[in-house]
């Protein structure tokens, strides 16, 4: 059933390392001998029936608005509608429901070996993630919430009847769910929550402890976990996953005579993985904003475990959850929106409150101030039933001592960002983040974008120049590479080339050497100044290396951006600047003028660009691809992409010019 695509396999070898390499084939004689188990139950020993430690609090305290919403949410579900991605899908119901993508239809393989079938083929699994995602089973987590806050048994029945129904459709390593350890683990967490959340529900224990079918599948995710793992160039976010799901698993199912021996194996590999996957300066070298979100959210579930457990990881790992918080407080705009660098697809580690990406920035903020404390500068976060939890485990536990900033950071210089933003919150705020970080983690930068020197505007947070995002994976191969393109973001492309070789929806064959020349004033005074550069075209003729300079002017409202060309000879370039969908535009010649509305006012503003360039804005167009937004995975929108194109020597400079004033 697996497509060999000889090119990509070809390139992906040639991005591994020799240690890499004998783990797959590990990993590849592991699987053959798996085989002979596909279906069949497990041969159990109990070494004990008892479970984890319940949760310790019973919801006072909690917000009344949080409490409805998850009522709400789980009202939605007895109705046997299921929300993912923004879409409204018919809850999974028969055995064949759980294979069906709602987004395509098509019905992925349920009977096969799962190591036989080609996951990233759209053509055999549909749109992989809305197939994957009711799969996580995070809805039923939802639904276990719902009872734990009212005792209605209507939603422990559902919840009951949702993970019998998935552990009837998949037993061990038969179909598309069993082929990818992050599911697995996101799985059993969901597992783990559901029946500590179902605790006082009197069917409980005959749903896990007395049932062989629990027990079964409870075992296989452990043991899958203990043996699988991601290794090498693909060891980003899936490994802390695979990680974690085995910590908590084993945590809180510690039935089988491995289990303890698994719960420190994978105790060890998150203290370790926690220091390797952030930065110094506490962001996520993924170089990817929502990954950091979901990277941030997997340590802080971690560190509730062991707090529940009476375990606590130790103080460097609580160090690093208290500096990716505080960065990400850092990073928020003052709509309390993050930015939108590299991938996204609306990761979540446990839904315990519904799914709302306008909350999701604030309540990680929240969750971490219930671990680790805040900051005084930090914006306001947003608790709900998930951070009050949180706190309440951390409240039995002694916080250690951890050093934090005393104002907000504006510079990482680890991670490549600057932002250049008003120095004191105002509604009309101006914010930048600039980006010459590295190209991503590992060798193949999987979620990275081609985005070297790029920056994203917001005005009063509104996108004005915008990351246009992500908006798919493996289906739509064109979206999917201009989105990850660099003409798809608001910096220079040259030769017609992206910045790195592209090859393949989450490879990328290299990367572009990046380095800072100068920042300034980020933190003080009138005028903030970035600039940098990097050699990702320095392959080409006349080896050009693109610089670019980013000032704001606080007091006059204005951008300036600055992009130079050091190179021999001439070269073709072509610079793009992408609006936000609430920006509307009239280009006449080199000169835009905007128009946008936030809560309070309408607001207007004027985009010179460069003369030496021929402009051109597009908007929804499929030839070429411009003009286009992803608010969120799986969904985009017609925007206003200005596109200027003409040969460009080491000579030129191209300034732009961004000003704003109230409409008139």
């Amino acid at each position: 059933m697996r497509a060999m695509n000889v090119a990509w396999y070809v390139a992906r070898l040639r991005r591994m390392g020799a240690r890499e390499l004998a783990s797959r084939l590990r990993d590849e004689g592991l699987k053959t001998r798996w085989r002979r188990l596909k279906g069949r139950p497990a041969p159990i020993r109990m070494a004990t029936a008892a479970s984890a430690p319940a949760v310790p609090w019973d919801g006072r305290g909690l917000e009344a608005e949080c409490g409805a919403a998850i009522v709400e949410a789980a009202n939605q579900l007895l109705d046997g509608r299921l929300n993912i991605f923004g879409r409204e899908v018919a809850l999974p119901q028969s055995a064949e429901d759980w294979f069906r993508d709602p987004d395509t239809g098509i019905v992925a393989p349920a009977e096969a070996y799962a190591f036989d079938i080609d996951s990233r083929d759209p053509a055999i699994t549909g749109n992989h993630k809305f197939l994957l995602e009711p799969n996580r089973l995070q809805h039923v987590t939802l639904l276990a919430a719902a009872y734990f806050l009212t005792h209605d048994e209507a939603y422990a029945e559902l919840a009951a009847a949702q993970l019998r129904s998935w552990w009837q459709a998949n037993p061990f390593l038969t179909g598309i769910h069993w082929s990818s350890g992050i599911e697995v683990a996101l799985r059993l967490i969901s597992f783990a929550w559901t029946r500590r959340l179902l605790g006082r529900w009197a069917g409980a224990t005959e749903c896990f402890e007395d049932s062989s079918l629990a027990r079964d599948q409870i075992f296989r995710h452990q043991q899958y976990l203990a043996a699988l793992r991601s290794h090498g160039s693909s060891a980003n976010n899936h490994l802390l996953a695979e990680l974690l799901g085995l910590y908590v698993g084993a945590s809180a199912f510690p039935w089988f005579p491995p289990s303890g021996r698994w719960r420190r194996a994978a105790v060890a590999g998150l203290e370790i993985e926690a220091q390797r996957q952030v930065f110094p300066d506490g962001l996520s070298r993924e170089q990817a904003s929502e990954y950091h979100g979901f990277v941030l959210e997997m340590l802080m579930v971690g560190a509730a475990e062991g707090l529940l457990a009476g375990r606590p990881f130790s103080a460097d790992f609580h160090g690093t959850i208290a500096r990716m918080a505080d960065g990400w407080a850092a990073l928020l705009d003052i709509g309390g929106r993050a930015p939108r660098q590299g991938d996204t697809d609306d990761a979540q580690v446990i839904l315990l409150d519904p799914a709302d990406r306008e909350r999701r920035p604030r309540s990680l903020l929240a969750a971490a101030e219930g671990l680790v404390g805040s900051c005084p500068w930090w914006p306001a976060p947003l608790p709900d039933f998930r951070s009050r939890l949180l706190a309440v485990l951390a409240g039995r536990q002694a916080r250690p001592h951890l050093p934090r900033p005393p104002a907000r950071p504006h510079f990482f210089a680890n991670a490549g960002v600057a932002i250049l933003r008003d120095l004191e919150p105002r509604a009309d705020e101006l914010w930048c983040r600039c980006d010459h970080g590295p190209h991503g983690y590992l060798s193949i930068a999987a979620h990275a974008h081609a985005d070297a020197l790029s920056l994203e505007l917001r005005h009063g947070g509104v996108d004005i120049l915008a990351d246009p995002g992500t908006y798919c994976y493996l289906t739509e191969r064109d979206f999917r590479r201009y989105f990850r393109s660099t003409l798809g973001h608001n910096t220079l492309e040259v030769g017609g080339l992206d910045q790195a070789r592209f090859g393949g929806p989450f490879l990328w064959l290299d990367a572009p050497e990046t380095r800072l020349l100068a920042a300034a004033g980020l933190e003080r005074g009138e005028i903030a100044r970035w600039s940098a550069g990097h050699a990702g075209y320095a392959r080409q003729n006349g080896k050009p290396v693109h610089q670019r300079s980013v000032t704001l002017d606080r007091a006059q409202r204005r951008i300036q951006i600055a992009d130079r060309l050091l190179a021999e000879g001439r070269i073709p370039v072509r610079l793009a600047f992408h609006l936000g969908p609430q920006v509307a535009a009239l280009l006449d010649g080199n000169i835009a003028t905007l128009a946008w509305s936030d809560a309070n006012r309408s607001w207007r503003g004027r985009l010179s660009l460069p003369a030496s360039l021929t402009w051109r804005a597009l908007r929804g167009s499929l030839d070429p691809l411009a003009g286009w937004y992803s608010p969120r995975f799986g969904e985009r929108i017609p925007a206003t992409s200005l596109i200027g194109e003409g040969l460009m020597s080491g000579e030129e400079i191209l300034e732009t010019w961004f000003e704003v004033a109230p409409a008139p």
